[in-house]
């Protein structure tokens, strides 16, 4: 079986092609020649994985799956949520992004968070989603070298370690987008 995975994000890639089983042919955007920006234009995070799906599939013809990912922050009303990657500008910087968060939590003693990846699987002319969240806490400082966007900032529940703490297969056991991947494999493994 071969599928399109819709991302140019070499991070997300390597992450999800180590849960994808070796029968499974992961292709990147860049396999397809796809080198657009892919709309991300809804207001949940469920909407933006299934309008990239659908977008890979109308314009290149190819089975696909999209994911978005949102880190919501409770004290924040569940912000920075779907706008979690421009969340201090367009210029989609991880290191501004963690910055202003931090900055928005200052005095704030309520620091729960959780994670949220939705897949979007176009496959035979059906829509599926896959939905791996992931609950913890933000630390008051960046923590660690592993991992991206907001991981060296965010410790799962039950662990005394960031993701950037982290080496990927334990991130991957643990984690949102893990969890996210593991019902979309189980669910190609079924049909």
């Amino acid at each position: 079986m071969q599928l399109v995975f819709a991302t140019n994000n070499l991070n997300k890639l390597k992450e999800v092609q180590a849960l994808v089983p070796q029968h499974i042919k992961l292709l990147s955007l860049k396999d397809i020649g796809c080198f657009e920006d892919i709309p991300e234009t809804q207001l949940t995070i469920e909407g933006n994985a299934i309008q990239k799906a659908e977008y890979v599939k109308e314009h290149y013809g190819f089975d696909c799956f999209a994911d978005d990912t949102g880190l919501e922050v409770k004290a924040l009303n569940n912000e920075p949520g779907v706008f979690s990657a421009r969340y201090a500008g367009a210029q989609r910087n991880s290191n501004d992004n963690m910055n202003l968060l931090l900055k928005n939590l200052e005095g704030k003693p309520n620091r729960d968070a959780q994670f949220k990846t939705v897949i979007a699987l176009h496959l035979n002319g059906k829509l599926e989603t896959f939905t791996g969240l992931c609950k913890g806490a933000i630390t008051t400082t960046k923590q660690g070298e592993k991992g991206f966007g907001y991981d060296p900032i965010f410790k799962p529940e039950d662990y005394n370690k960031t993701f950037a703490e982290m080496v990927m297969e334990e991130k991957n056991r643990i984690g949102h987008r893990g969890k996210a991947v593991r019902l979309l494999v189980a669910f190609l493994n079924s049909i």
